[in-house]
């Protein structure tokens, strides 16, 4: 199939617009035309992903971390070795970041899933984008070409559903004035056809390029073009989670849950009870929060939504003495042992819903810090 298949397929799982303003995400490396029929995943794009790319005769590798994350001014093997091998090898290159992040069922809500949260929400909200609603009446004829038009504009994304959209029957009716073309009956005479109401959803700050693409598919020489603005819905994408135990747990049962869940062996914690003198905490939790890869900046988030249990990849060190300050416990599993989990996951969704391409994921895939 075509790398562009595979884009759009990722873009519906996890919009480019979650992504933070900061990020680099999407097709880094490579050409949408070209075909793909191994897709390798991966945290981190390595000189042994690579390897293994070839080994396994993969033509394009998903990576959750950018491999290409800071602007290049150029593309050499000293200066950008990562990137200069895999256009060598004619690699593509697709990045899910901080939009996977925020997605809904990506890899924050795979670490609320290891939590056995319940009542999850984000701990920091994405904005709502702003939408509107686009309708056109078209000749039953064109109903194909200008639904299509409007789709590969960006139209029509519900969720994490594509292609949407709501079509009705009805009689249009019009007269062409003087040096018209009608595309149906003749100009100064009154006319009535069959036509078909096709109404779309698009980003507000697309709806420009979805109307000019619908103009140029549609047979009519004026097509009448509504457009409706909508109201903002909340979310259920956004930065972190928080959530609820159906139970309260000790620390201690909690921490095992996590290991166990996520498949590592070691984690660091901070405030851990009993451990920090001069602390009061109890020894249950029953609200926590997390967020994976690096989770310094909501650990005042985690606190002021009164989690007293943080789960992150890595935290820093005056970070973690907040937290402890505040009597919240902060477990960190590594930077990509947190988001691990959730990238197999999404190689899974990927060969469920693409069943023509065939998806590995990286042996080779390891978080660069051990223990010794």
């Amino acid at each position: 199939m075509k790398i562009a298949g595979i884009v759009t397929a990722l873009e519906t799982i996890a919009p480019l617009s979650l992504a933070e303003e900061w990020d680099n995400v999407g097709l880094l490396v490579g050409d949408g035309s070209a075909d793909v029929r191994k897709l390798l995943v991966c945290v981190d794009l390595t000189p042994a992903v690579l390897a293994e790319a070839s080994r396994l005769r993969a033509q394009m590798v998903l990576t959750h971390h950018p491999v290409i994350f800071r602007a290049l001014s150029r593309v050499t093997a000293r200066q950008a070795p990562l990137v200069y091998e895999a256009m060598r090898r004619g690699l593509a290159v697709y990045s899910a970041h901080t939009n996977f992040d925020s997605a809904a069922g990506g890899t924050n809500d795979v670490l609320a899933e290891a939590l056995q949260l319940t009542r999850v929400r984000p701990l920091r909200p994405a904005a709502a984008q702003e939408s509107c609603k686009i309708v056109v009446f078209t000749p039953p004829d064109d109903l194909t070409a200008v639904s299509n038009a409007a789709f590969a504009a960006g139209a029509g994304r519900v969720g994490r559903y594509y292609d949407c959209a709501f079509f009705g029957h009805g009689i249009g009716a019009f007269c062409g004035g003087p040096g018209t073309q009608p595309a149906a009956g003749a100009a100064g005479r009154h006319e009535a056809a069959e036509e078909l109401r096709l109404e779309v959803t698009a980003p507000r700050a697309k709806a420009a390029q979805v109307c000019a693409a619908i103009r140029a598919a549609h047979g009519y020489e004026t097509p009448a073009i509504d457009v409706y603005p909508l109201d903002s819905l909340r979310s259920d994408a956004g930065q972190g989670r928080i959530g609820e135990l159906e139970r309260p747990v000790t620390v201690q049962t909690l921490i095992r849950r996590v290991k166990k869940a996520i498949g590592v062996r070691q984690a660091l914690v901070a405030g851990k009870p009993g451990r920090q003198s001069g602390v009061k905490k109890a020894n249950l939790v029953s609200r926590a929060a997390c967020c994976a890869g690096a989770g310094k900046a909501l650990v005042a988030d985690a606190i002021g939504a009164d989690a007293t249990f943080y789960l992150t990849g890595e935290i820093g060190h005056h970070e973690a003495l907040e937290a402890a300050r505040a009597g919240m416990t902060v477990v960190a599993l590594g930077h990509g042992n947190s988001e691990r989990a959730a990238m197999r996951r999404l190689a899974d969704a990927l060969a469920d819903a693409l069943p023509k391409l065939r998806v590995a994921y990286a042996e080779s895939d390891r978080d660069p810090l051990q223990v010794a």
